[in-house]
């Protein structure tokens, strides 16, 4: 359904290259720290980069070009990134179970924010008069307004209704998302990856609360209206190449696209064609006189 590489019997590829670059990284410490129980590193660099860093010596105004960085890195290959198809999102949503599971889903498939940002939102960091919510951005620490649509905000006041009402802290200082039982304790990314695997079973599907964010994404890079440039603003991107992948289509939107093109051509090739306008004529003066083809 998803589309995913189910887990195997092996570690994957990302796996392998993350920890063959922390314990690379780790004999070189001891190296340059001159550790007498470390005499070589069992990672080294590539042969051809003859134990320089790779690009060293690198122009600013060339592009990068590619280069092996350790002789047993494998290769990651380049996904595309996944994204929950319009139907499939509608049955998750209609498989929560409560109301702030799904304030917390139409904001994360609105805004774009990464799971976690989300969850440390205070009360006072929503905006319903703006249409606005505050998050402080993952790595860099940087606090951003976001823009949502308006039924996340709508799902969240009855959200808030329903849990205020049962006594659960209310402050602007207060955390926006809780727990739905007592004591009344902020909600946390493990409690809210498994809400959303709750629903996941439902479907069978193995969908992750990241693929709401390229869900996002890619509703937004599809829309002819939004430039680019606003895209990688909301996502927090660093470079406009990062934001270009969600300009990739899916494999499903492809074949739909060709299985048209191809009945498009069946029906021109039915459809008897026109005779063709004898040279001289000018076909809008004809169109004038005799009236034009039928809309």
């Amino acid at each position: 359904m998803t589309g995913k590489p189910t887990p195997g019997p092996k570690y994957a590829a990302n796996t392998r290259a993350h920890s063959e670059t922390v314990l690379r990284g780790f004999y070189d410490f001891h190296l340059d720290r001159g550790t007498d129980t470390v005499l070589v590193n069992p990672f080294p660099l590539d042969r051809s980069r003859r134990g320089s860093r790779a690009h060293e010596h690198h122009n600013p105004m060339d592009a990068f070009a590619p280069t092996r960085t350790g002789r047993y890195r494998p290769k990651v290959p380049k996904r595309i990134p996944k994204r929950i198809p319009d139907d499939k999102f509608n049955e998750i949503f209609a498989g929560l179970r409560s109301n702030r599971d799904r304030a917390l889903l139409v904001f994360w498939v609105s805004t774009g924010a990464q799971a976690d940002e989300l969850l440390d939102s205070v009360e006072r960091d929503a905006l319903p008069g703006q249409q606005l919510i505050s998050v402080t951005r993952k790595g860099t620490e940087d606090v951003q307004l976001l823009p949502a649509s308006t039924d996340s905000f709508v799902w969240l006041r009855i959200y808030q209704h329903e849990i205020w009402a049962k006594g659960a802290p209310h402050g602007r200082d207060e955390p926006l998302w809780w727990t739905l039982r007592r004591p009344w304790r902020p909600l946390n990314y493990p409690a809210a990856r498994q809400m959303f695997n709750r629903a996941n079973r439902l479907l069978g599907s193995n969908w992750t609360l990241h693929d709401l964010r390229h869900t996002a994404a890619f509703r937004m890079a599809e829309d002819p209206k939004m430039p680019l440039t606003h895209v990688q603003w909301i996502l927090a991107h660093a470079r406009l190449t990062i934001t270009q992948i969600y300009t990739t289509p899916s494999a499903d939107e492809v074949i739909e696209s060709a299985l048209a093109h191809h009945a498009r051509q069946a029906r021109r090739r039915e459809e008897p064609q026109p005779a063709p306008i004898v040279p001289g004529y000018n076909p809008d003066s004809l169109s004038t006189l005799f009236g034009g083809p039928p809309a």
